[in-house]
């Protein structure tokens, strides 16, 4: 997020123009394509694996007419989706059970305005839904609002919609909410004070108005993965493809079988012969030396099971993550053991449940600023 930092001095000249929020955009394109890119993958939509959009590789046949291409006829495009499989296995140990959140409860209307505020805004739910976006994407953003009915409220937005201004996104000093929506590009700007609205529909962003949101602090937040702003399968992709083109090879070897020339010893086919042999299937041998069998490639299975495991543990001891399908976790694992296989994702958890407290610590320091002005709280005990 360091690239956009530089933005904080012209905003604070000039204050936040159209201009300005079509250049930060601008600016935000390549990181919005590959954030969208990374969630693409997760879901598994057509574009997101690479493996969905390989071809047969074109090896040529020469010259010759007589010579066809039989193994560009199957082309397996087989997705492990490993990255989805990591991200899961991350939130679910994360937030398997709820975040649990407590006021000083000697101050029965504060503790009361929290706890009306995590059922109005389905906190659990949020709470998860930023974490898997975080684990995907490397951070998640959290807008802070007042509803129609007068009452803060929360939900997170897509982090590739949200550019982040500031040395630390936890807290930004000015964040950038774009959209698009029935054909047209809109755009929200936050900082202390007050929203910015902007629209764009003829191909430039013009302000539409602004207003106060009624908090003391910037409203749109972000909830880092880690310092890097990674995902967590960020460092194995290349793995994971490889793992793909393997296994689509080896199930396109499989389905090629009933494609195998077939080699006649001793014999010849013309074209008579082999519409007869279409309609009967029966071939007529005249010598015992004559012989006929399919011609196939040798495949090692051994060296693809061999390679398929490797890319399998490389993948899961660099993402840090555990397979609980795996054999090791079946029967009696000893306590110490269990914990040591699971070292590396609790040391991962550990990472991100540190930003998320920061994150959130700043939420109700957000939230407070607003129950200040009922009497309920004071922003500076958050």
């Amino acid at each position: 997020m360091n690239q956009f930092i530089k933005y904080i001095k012209k905003i604070e000249q000039t204050g936040i123009t159209a201009e300005l929020v079509q250049e930060i955009i601008g600016d935000h394109q390549k990181g919005h394509d590959h954030l969208k890119q990374l969630y693409d993958r997760y879901c598994v939509k057509p574009n997101g694996p690479k493996i969905f959009n390989r071809s047969p590789i074109n090896y040529g046949t020469g010259e010759s007419k007589n010579v066809f291409r039989l193994d560009d006829k199957v082309n397996n495009m087989l997705n492990n989706s490993f990255d989805s499989d990591i991200v899961d296995t991350k939130i679910g140990y994360i937030f398997g059970h709820p975040i649990t959140y407590e006021a000083d409860k000697a101050n029965k209307p504060w503790n009361d305005e929290i706890q009306s505020f995590l059922l109005r805004s389905n906190a659990s739910d949020q709470d998860a839904e930023c974490g898997k976006f975080a684990a995907i994407c490397g951070y998640g953003a959290r807008l802070v609002f007042i509803d129609p009915d007068g009452e803060p409220n929360s939900e997170c937005i897509e982090p590739w919609h949200v550019v982040l201004i500031g040395k630390d996104i936890t807290c930004p000093d000015y964040s950038l909410y774009y959209y698009r929506l029935d054909g047209h590009n809109y755009a929200e700007f936050y900082d202390d004070q007050t929203v910015y609205f902007f629209s764009d529909e003829s191909g430039e962003y013009r302000l539409d108005g602004e207003k106060a949101h009624l908090f003391d602090y910037n409203p749109l937040l972000g909830i880092p993965n880690n310092k890097e702003l990674m995902g967590d399968a960020e460092k194995v992709i290349s793995l994971i493809d490889a793992y793909d083109r393997t296994l689509s090879d080896a199930s396109n070897e499989i389905e090629q079988y009933r494609l195998a020339y077939l080699v006649l010893k001793g014999a010849s086919l013309d074209e008579e012969d082999t519409e007869h042999l279409k309609k009967t299937g029966v071939f007529e041998l005249m010598d015992d030396s004559d012989d006929i069998k399919y011609l196939n490639k040798e495949v090692n299975d051994e060296l693809i099971e061999h390679h398929l495991d490797r890319l399998e543990q490389n993948i899961l001891r660099y993402a840090k993550s555990v397979n609980f399908g795996d054999e090791e976790f079946a029967g009696n694992v000893s306590g110490v053991a269990m914990k040591f296989k699971l070292l590396a994702l609790e040391n991962k958890c550990v990472t991100m449940e540190g930003k998320m407290t920061v994150a959130l610590r700043y939420q109700f320091k957000v939230l407070c600023s607003a129950w200040e002005k009922k009497g309920i709280c004071k922003k500076e005990h958050i």
